[in-house]
């Protein structure tokens, strides 16, 4: 299932979501104390161990970044859900048969957090992300700085912002999909968890599943902390075969949630037509 704008989400009114990736970098910044204010995101973002986050987005088309938003504001972006100003349109999923919940788009300009994240981790994935195109034989360089994609984007009709939050009741789940808005569209995005889970909610694992040429599928389940980001894949990762590399194609999903609320921030790259 590929998602597209063109199924006319509602719009809101103008007043008023092998092994484990990265499990050896939760051990190792569990208990950091990090600033996550978005004037300080650039450099809380630098500061990770991008060569393993890269290992395992090549190994593995997923990589978990711990810590990097802090509870506080983990609220506040929760909190954002009620403001109907921030947002462009909202999905309510079982009207599309997407699963069960919904989640808004956020309108431009975006939060001062979000902006920060979303440019500060493009420019951190936008060299594996041309790597990877250039091993599959496919276009991409793409350009450095994040304003210069968007505008790539724009010149392709895309414009619309795709960063969104997520709201899940308990039974809602999101079925497995790929984030494609158009023509034009970056091979990551980055999913941060906003509640906190056994506190807050019970269940609502991220899913990932990975379809490989002429064999079985391979599924991961990832319960995020609050606070962490998982890097996933948009739509396929390279692996090296005899022949040289090939496409494995990748969705993602939510399985069901048990009790509570789950609130998630999806930091998509590329804006939708």
């Amino acid at each position: 299932m590929m998602r597209s704008d063109a199924l006319t989400p509602t719009p809101l009114p103008q007043a008023g979501e092998g092994r484990a990736p990265s499990s050896r970098l939760r051990e190792k910044v569990a208990g950091d104390s990090r600033p996550d204010d978005g004037a300080r995101a650039t450099q809380t973002i630098d500061a990770l161990d991008w060569p393993a986050l890269e290992a395992d987005l090549n190994a593995f088309g997923a990589a978990v970044a711990p810590k990097l938003v802090a509870p506080q504001s983990c609220r506040a972006v929760a909190a954002l859900y009620e403001d109907d100003s921030r947002f462009r349109s909202r999905v309510v999923m079982a009207k599309h048969g997407f699963g069960r919940g919904e989640y808004k788009y956020f309108a431009y300009p975006l939060p001062g957090l979000v902006a920060e994240l979303r440019e500060a981790l493009y420019g951190c994935l936008v060299e594996v992300a041309n790597e990877w195109m250039a091993a599959l034989g496919l276009p991409g360089d793409f350009p450095r700085e994040l304003s210069c994609f968007l505008a790539r984007c724009a010149a392709q009709g895309q414009s619309r912002p795709t960063p969104l939050l997520l709201h899940y009741g308990a039974g809602d789940f999101n079925c497995l999909h790929q984030d494609l808005y158009g023509d034009v569209s970056f091979p990551f995005q980055v999913v941060f968890g906003l509640s906190k889970p056994e506190r807050e909610y019970t269940g609502g694992e991220l899913l990932l599943v990975e379809q490989q040429a002429r064999a079985q599928s391979i599924g991961q389940a990832i319960r995020m902390e609050q606070g962490e980001a998982v890097v996933i894949t948009t739509r396929y990762r390279p692996v090296k075969g005899s022949r040289g590399y090939y496409r494995t194609n990748f969705r993602h999903g939510v399985s069901p949630v048990l009790t509570g609320e789950r609130f998630t921030l999806g930091i998509i790259f590329h804006d939708a037509a």
